[in-house]
């Protein structure tokens, strides 16, 4: 069975605000980082005073304000659960 691919859109307003379609998952978050998953794959964004402003697991729409310094796609399934055991 193939996963289903949504799309995703990810808008960034003036370093300050982000939001972004297709989330399946906010796996971890904080001041400085925020891990989501997206079609599979990790995204990591990281910058400073990062709060988690909405999540709908429906629908797949996330957004978070802050200072937003970087926006880092990874691989598949859950390769940085690794760095944690």
């Amino acid at each position: 069975m193939r996963e289903e691919i949504k799309e995703s859109i990810l808008t960034i307003e003036q370093q300050k605000k982000i939001t972004m379609s297709g989330v399946s998952s906010v796996d971890a978050f904080s001041e400085n980082s925020i891990l989501l998953t997206v079609n599979g794959k990790r995204v990591k964004i990281e910058g400073n005073k990062l709060k988690v402003l909405s999540f709908s697991e429906g629908s797949g729409n996330f957004a978070a304000s802050g200072e937003v310094t970087s926006v880092k796609y990874g691989a598949q399934g859950k390769v940085l659960s690794r760095l944690f055991k």
